[in-house]
């Protein structure tokens, strides 16, 4: 069995070879590990994949006896995950189908190790997508009025579905604490511009009157603060005065397919760490 361990802790003398000394202990061979201080902080960062001989590795022991003998005494919050399950992502969409499409082809083709149990919109315009890749398709409008109703509908798909994350792949509509609070540093979304620079809701129009000379998009996790959420991919493109605004959302969209998709990997195989408001990314 493959596991995946991510470790935060304040950092302190010979806790790396604690921990690894510990997953030798019980049997497991480290494949893979990476680590970061933050010198600010004085907050270690780590994450670890193992590999464990199915017959004599028991998760829940291994969790138990982790607990006992590491947790309290060196201050650590971590998780283990293992590579028998595949983590359930909703997508949520309003009217754009280029992010919903690429995520879709991708997922297709394996390149996501994802389940799909269904997508969310508050239209109907992209229902058609939905079935040509036979997932199910739930069309929940929102307006000002219904907002409440909308997100409980929305919150008791996800519950039933025992999602794990989600992904707004240009969802035109905020969402509020009640829904992040449920899913907190595990709602990604992309945001059409390079943030923390034009914000807002044309980015590009923005972008074009200043006379940029790049322009990217950003994909983060989403808190209660709009566009201001931990970023986990960014990306540019360069752009000049013969340039139309036409060219620059053309420019952006491409560009947007590549970075919600690189944040999208990133998080399915577990390589962000969230802390102050700010993302550690590993290799």
């Amino acid at each position: 069995m493959k596991t995946t361990i991510l470790i935060h802790c304040p950092d302190q003398s010979g806790i790396i070879c604690t921990v690894t000394g510990f997953i030798h202990t019980q049997g497991g061979n480290i494949i893979y590990i990476d680590q970061h201080v933050d010198k600010d902080s004085g907050e270690l960062f780590m994450r670890l994949e193992s590999e464990f001989s199915e017959g004599s590795f028991s998760l829940e022991g291994f969790k138990t006896k982790f607990d006992n003998d590491l947790t309290t005494k060196y201050d650590i919050e971590w998780s283990i995950h293992t590579n028998e399950t595949k983590p359930k992502m909703a997508l949520f969409v309003s009217k754009y189908n280029h992010c919903l499409y690429d995520l879709l082809s991708r997922f297709n083709s394996g390149e996501l190790e994802v389940e799909i149990p269904f997508i969310i919109s508050n239209h109907k315009d992209l229902s058609f997508i939905a079935e040509q890749f036979n997932i199910p398709f739930y069309h929940i409008p929102v307006t000002k009025d219904t907002k409440v109703e909308a997100e409980t509908m929305q919150l008791k798909l996800l519950k039933e579905h025992n999602i794990d994350f989600i992904v707004l792949a240009r969802y035109m509509q905020i969402v509020t604490r009640r829904v992040i609070n449920e899913f907190p540093n595990k709602i990604i979304n992309i945001h059409h511009s390079f943030l923390p620079a034009f914000a807002g809701a044309k980015p590009y129009h923005a972008a074009f009157k200043r006379g940029v000379k790049i322009i990217g998009a950003t994909g983060h996790y989403v808190t209660e603060e709009l566009d201001a959420g931990p970023i986990i991919e960014q990306d540019t493109t360069a752009v000049t005065h013969t340039h139309s605004i036409e060219d620059f959302v053309t420019k952006g969209r491409d560009l947007e397919k590549i970075v919600l998709s690189r944040a999208v990997k990133l998080h399915i195989k577990r390589k962000t760490m969230v802390y102050n408001n700010k993302t550690v990314i590993f290799s």
